[in-house]
């Protein structure tokens, strides 16, 4: 069971580095909450992305993202759902006022980025991207060998790599995120307009999933 040849999985994790280095809704939010809340923050973004792209993987597996591509109905309900949150998340830096790695207590640090939340939402931002379900719906089965085990087992595993592939690119990003977090401490008019960079970003992002056909 699950035996490949060198070319397919040559082929496979050139595509999934490339799949993984493509900036999207995860990289803005892992990035903005690192730049909010520091590595710690940045890394319970990543995880709860993580937990949400492996849902959208497991439901491959079990054919049910076959009824997101196949019913406009529930597409259009994720789409605009997801939409609605990227675009909340959005105004909500928008309209903050650019303390992105300030020291306003310890108190206020807890309430503001509490490990938990965060891992919520990342996983809200994977999940609620139905661009993300659609996309393993119809490259996964492209990795489906005959012979080398059942289908949902050689799908499970493909989307799993995808995901453990992640874990070679995007904690670089959320290092490199924190590193810049000192810069922004000491000048707050730059901490400003780059929180109000990302609020536009998650914004037209947000619009961008509103234009998105199946």
């Amino acid at each position: 069971m699950f035996d490949y040849s060198l070319l397919h999985w040559t082929t496979f994790f050139t595509t999934a580095f490339l799949l993984n280095i493509s900036p999207g809704p995860d990289f803005a939010f892992i990035l903005a909450q690192t730049m909010r809340g520091g590595r710690r923050a940045g890394f319970m973004a990543m995880f709860g992305i993580w937990t949400g792209a492996y849902g959208h993987v497991v439901m491959a597996a079990l054919g049910l993202s076959a009824i997101l591509a196949s019913s406009a109905v529930a597409f259009t309900i994720v789409k605009w759902v997801g939409a609605a949150y990227l675009v909340w998340l959005g105004l909500t830096a928008l309209l903050s006022k650019g303390d992105i790695g300030a020291d306003t207590g310890a108190g206020a640090e807890r309430a503001e980025f509490r490990p938990g939340s965060i891992y919520r939402q990342g996983v809200l931002v994977a999940l609620l991207n139905p661009k993300v379900g659609i996309f393993f719906l119809a490259f996964l089965p492209q990795f489906v060998v005959p012979g080398a085990g059942p289908a949902s087992l050689q799908l499970l595993l493909h989307g799993t790599l995808i995901i453990a592939m992640s874990a070679l690119i995007e904690p670089v990003l959320v290092v490199a995120g924190d590193g810049l977090t000192g810069l922004l401490k000491r000048n707050r008019g730059v901490s400003q307009w780059f929180e109000r960079g990302l609020g536009a970003i998650f914004v037209a992002l947000g619009i961008r999933l509103v234009l998105l056909d199946k």
